[in-house]
């Protein structure tokens, strides 16, 4: 393997009927600091697009975007942990990507088809809230990212 690679445990959730599983999540080392964005404070280049069914291809991240999940609803502070939502958002043939039926089974009644998780979602750890430094996830994390999703419809 490249050494400039290093991957991280992060939970997958499939769009399809398999269950979340931890998966390692590749990152590359950023060469230019050209961004201030969440994800590439750490210093690398998250590639979630590996784990993605029918994204475009060539387009790296261009063709996904990020959610922040810093919080649970009710909570006064912010998670010492935070965690970034990876989802597809450029498929390869223009068409919509699929419901998440994972997630879809998790928000129950307050599934809106208008406003549903698509596609395969990759969810990432950090080490603080600054978003200094990537770190492994486990299952462990599971209820609170299931709790996050079941209150939190996809960004419009």
């Amino acid at each position: 393997m490249d050494p400039s690679m290093t991957t991280f445990d992060a939970i997958m959730f499939p769009a399809d009927d398999r269950p979340p599983h931890v998966v390692p999540l590749m990152t590359s080392a950023l060469t230019l600091p050209t961004s201030s964005a969440e994800p590439y404070r750490c210093g690398r280049v998250p590639h979630p697009e590996v784990y993605m069914d029918y994204i475009a291809d060539q387009l790296g991240s261009q063709a996904w975007r990020f959610h922040l999940v810093e919080a649970l609803d009710g909570m006064m502070q912010k998670f010492a942990t935070p965690y970034i939502v990876f989802y597809p958002t450029v498929s390869r043939d223009g068409m919509p990507f699929p419901v998440n039926k994972c997630i879809r089974e998790i928000e129950a009644d307050r599934f809106d088809e208008a406003r549903a998780w698509r596609g395969n979602l990759v969810v990432a750890k950090y080490k603080d809230n600054k978003y200094s430094a990537m770190i492994d996830a486990s299952m462990a994390d599971f209820p609170i990212i299931k709790n996050y999703l079941s209150t939190h419809l996809a960004p419009s």
